[in-house]
């Protein structure tokens, strides 16, 4: 007999229950109360219709996802049906994400890295429907490391930019972030709120000034920089009539990797038809970011590193859209648009959730549900870490902070399965 995987577990009860453990207890009454179900016609319940579309979104069509439930006695429905099922499922899919991604973040709890912070990155990436006026979306998305995993997402229309106000920060943690967030406004309000942050910069808007207010020019700061050689400023901005102090961080970049930067930098201004400044090109040579950790804990080559890891969320979206087919809608109205990417971050959290389980605490793959754990066993109240050495993800120049050890889950689920192939 074959093994089962994706989508054909989705369809077997024993596969199904191990889901079904992960999702609120109160299903039918969320599916109700969301608007997803008012009406049965063709279903038993409100369950057996998210496991077809939850079919679907693994990789079967909607005629395919019927003619399996109707094969395995599920349900006889047409796929016309599914697809208005699916329609009216964007709550419904959002609030049993919120739901699994509330388990995850409770497992996530006690993963840190040095100095007792929480680290996340953050970013988003575009969701295009096919044909060349299809809608554009954004997913917001937020990692958690060293762990991997995601802990906060959310789905807009492209017109809704990157901004840290989306999220919701608190002064225990480090934000690492690309030059999309790099706006004086945002730094700001991330100072004002006591979280420390790791942001590469941009250099076209944000200006920076030194302690008597006058202008900095970054590129004659950072051009003696020889390649390997990582230096910091301290500097100030203004914003809404006050000043911030903020660490300037940069290294310069290899021949080869300076050259790749400016033939993207070219492209683009190809692709926009604008002229490219020459400051452009020159500072393509540079890594430069901002930062407000403290100096005698991180120095630039620590930082610098630091920021590396936001490299991270980048091979998420990878797998989002090589795995689970993110990145191109094939819904062409909104209603199943949105629907349809809530359905696939749904399928995302449960595999998150499932793989952490399976590699990290269950010998059996799945959590047997009790009301009553059983006190001061390992993985009882601290599911996150169970005290193994980490391999560190940004290299020997964290030395330069102290007491760098790093503690955690040995190997993060979502990478070991990615490198699995899964």
């Amino acid at each position: 007999m074959s093994k089962l995987t994706g989508v054909e577990a989705f369809s077997f009860d024993e596969s199904w229950a191990v889901v079904r453990a992960l999702l609120p207890d109160n299903l039918e009454e969320a599916a109700r109360q969301t608007g997803f179900v008012k009406r049965l016609r063709g279903f038993d319940n409100a369950e057996l219709i998210l496991r077809l579309l939850l079919m679907h979104g693994g990789g079967l069509s909607l005629e395919q996802a019927a003619a399996r439930a109707a094969e395995q006695g599920l349900a006889n429905v047409s796929a016309v049906t599914l697809f208005n099922r699916l329609q009216q499922s964007e709550a419904f899919l959002g609030l049993l994400a919120k739901h699994v991604l509330s388990g995850l973040q409770q497992r996530l709890g006690a993963g840190r890295w040095p100095q007792g912070l929480k680290y996340r990155a953050v970013d988003a990436t575009e969701v295009t429907e096919p044909g060349a006026t299809g809608s554009h979306w954004r997913v917001h998305y937020s990692l958690r490391l060293p762990d991997l995993a995601c802990d906060h997402f959310e789905v807009t229309d492209y017109r809704q930019g990157e901004t840290f106000k989306r999220w919701s920060f608190t002064p225990d943690e480090v934000i690492l972030a690309d030059r999309a967030y790099s706006h004086r406004e945002a730094i700001a309000g991330l100072l004002e709120g006591g979280t420390r942050f790791v942001v590469r910069l941009n250099t076209g808007v944000f200006a920076l000034e030194n302690a008597h207010g006058r202008r900095r020019n970054l590129l004659k700061l950072v051009k003696p920089l020889k390649v390997g050689q990582a230096a910091e400023w301290d500097l100030w901005f203004s914003w809404a009539k006050r000043r911030y102090p903020v660490r300037l961080c940069a290294v310069r970049k290899s021949a080869a990797a300076a050259a790749r930067s400016q033939a993207k930098a070219r492209r683009r201004a190809q692709q926009e038809r604008v002229h490219l400044q020459e400051r452009t090109l020159e500072f393509a040579q540079f890594v430069l970011v901002l930062t407000s950790l403290e100096a005698t804990a991180w120095k630039a080559a620590a930082v610098l590193e630091l920021y590396r890891c936001r490299w991270q969320v980048e091979l998420a979206f990878k797998r989002l859209k090589s795995l689970l087919q993110i990145g191109h809608l094939p819904k062409k109205d909104p209603a199943g648009a949105r629907a349809w990417m809530q359905m696939k971050l749904l399928l995302a959290l449960l595999v998150e959730r499932l793989l952490f389980d399976a590699e990290f605490i269950f010998p059996w793959g799945y959590a047997l549900q009790s009301d009553e754990p059983l006190e001061g066993l390992p993985g009882g109240e601290r599911l996150a870490a169970d005290g193994a050495p980490l391999t560190p993800l940004f290299a020997s120049n964290l030395s330069t902070a102290p007491e760098p050890a790093i503690t955690g889950p040995r190997l993060s689920a979502q990478a070991t399965a990615a490198n699995a192939g899964v």
